[in-house]
């Protein structure tokens, strides 16, 4: 077999997985940003790296209006409005779609702001973040790695020792009190 043959039969392999993994998706409703169907490799892995991974319907089940329109579809609460925005209880807030540990009320802080705030995360690897370029400005989103749920933005405002401000919307948490 040629080397250059085999090259073309891998890159084939992989268009033929990036097209079944794309519609796959887009029958189960789960197209990305802009009705664009994943395109890359890079997009791909992207989608796959959640573990957790349903369809709109199975979401809108187990979370309310509210909860579904902010973590699954990227929403805001107004500030000043969520049930954690003052709250001053000693525990864990975890992920309302999926449960992971996200924040820690040791890092939790009142910015002013209007949203639940945090220095840091309980663990860098149980949050990722991208780029987002909506409503007229560039600012970084945060999401729960575990499932890809919509959590807020982080700003380089914050305390020290990061300057880090995660700004958090409270649909996007569940409080684990700790006893």
């Amino acid at each position: 077999m040629i080397m250059g043959d085999s090259c073309q039969e891998g890159n084939n392999l992989r268009q033929h997985f990036i097209r079944q993994i794309s519609t796959r998706l887009r029958f189960r409703g789960q197209i990305c940003q802009n009705d664009r169907s994943i395109q890359t490799e890079t997009e791909v892995s992207a989608f796959m790296a959640h573990k957790v991974q349903k369809t709109d319907e199975e979401w809108q089940k187990e979370l309310t209006p509210e909860q579904f329109h902010i973590a699954r579809k990227k929403g805001t609460e107004r500030a000043f409005t969520g049930k954690y925005n003052n709250c001053k209880t000693t525990g864990v807030y975890k992920c309302i779609c999926c449960g992971q540990e996200l924040f820690s009320s040791d890092n939790k802080y009142d910015s002013g702001s209007g949203w639940p705030s945090f220095w840091q995360p309980i663990n860098e690897g149980n949050v990722e973040t991208e780029t987002d370029s909506t409503l007229g400005m560039v600012r970084t989103e945060v999401m729960c790695k575990n499932c890809g749920a919509h959590l807020g933005h982080v700003f380089e405002d914050g305390p020290k020792p990061t300057n880090l401000r995660y700004c958090i919307n409270s649909a996007s948490l569940n409080l684990e009190e700790k006893k």
